[in-house]
């Protein structure tokens, strides 16, 4: 059963200006360091619930993400931020945010240095097609190295079909036709291996319990549900739905390997 503790943010060290959300370092009453995702940032609630989701799926599955903590703010905190825009996303976010530990010292990857073995690649390509992530490309890889290991990051992206409720169930059963433009595709030779593998350790148990994580407070504004236990339980019937026709996912990234080896 995954376990999220909660911090409290004391200090705003730096803003990282990547994409619009803003996020930033931040130090917390624990003593770390956390990137810093803000429920007030352009794509609201929704990506930290894909950042909370997709990490700790893919923590499950035995891959690499820094801790993943909830980060309370405090109503005080961003009066005495100068820069306006960073004040403005301070107050709009006070209440639950979410921290990922701050890995210090991590270089971004890049394919052009170092090469990932197909295993690997595979499992974090069907990682990607499962959750829809259409962030982890060339352009933008997501992911860090540190200690000489790779480590996935940012996946607030991922799970796009709930900015749109509509058709969700349907939306679950579609290939991922971005996995094209994925950094790992030309490596990720052992797909099948992983399908099976990863189809029986991501029961619908441990997809539950990730999806109970979710704070009541991200799930009530703009939802299309009555009450947050649907809303979380249409997740876990995305999810599961989607893992059930797994095939479908794989055969897609399968077909755009060949198109591009």
């Amino acid at each position: 059963m995954p376990d999220i503790r909660t911090v409290n943010v004391t200090r705003y060290v730096t803003p990282l200006r990547e994409g619009g959300s803003l996020p930033a370092i931040a130090g917390a009453d624990d003593g770390f360091l956390y990137v810093l995702k803000f429920r007030g940032a352009g794509q609201g609630k929704r990506a930290l619930i894909a950042e909370l989701i997709g990490g700790e799926i893919a923590r499950a599955l035995g891959l690499k993400i820094p801790e993943i903590v909830f980060a309370n703010l405090d109503t005080a905190f961003g009066r005495t931020e100068p820069d306006e825009e960073i004040q403005d996303l301070l107050k709009a976010s006070v209440g639950l945010n979410l921290g990922l530990h701050y890995l210090s010292g991590s270089i971004t990857y890049d394919p052009a240095v170092t090469k990932i073995d197909p295993l690997l690649a595979s499992k974090i390509v069907w990682l990607d097609s499962l959750l829809m992530n259409v962030d982890r490309t060339c352009r933008n890889t997501n992911m860090l190295i540190w200690n000489r290991e790779l480590w996935l990051i940012d996946h607030g992206a991922a799970l796009y079909f709930h900015h749109s409720w509509s058709d969700w169930r349907e939306k679950a059963l579609l290939p991922f036709l971005q996995v094209k433009d994925h950094v790992l595709l030309p490596q990720a030779s052992e797909l099948e291996q992983v399908d099976k593998t990863f189809r029986v350790i991501l029961t619908e148990d441990i997809i539950s319990a990730i999806v109970g994580l979710l704070p009541d407070d991200w799930l009530v504004e703009d939802s299309p549900f009555d009450v947050p236990s649907e809303h979380r339980q249409a997740y876990v019937e995305f999810l599961t739905s989607r893992l059930a026709n797994s095939q479908t996912f794989v055969k897609a990234a399968q077909d755009a390997r060949t198109a591009i080896i």
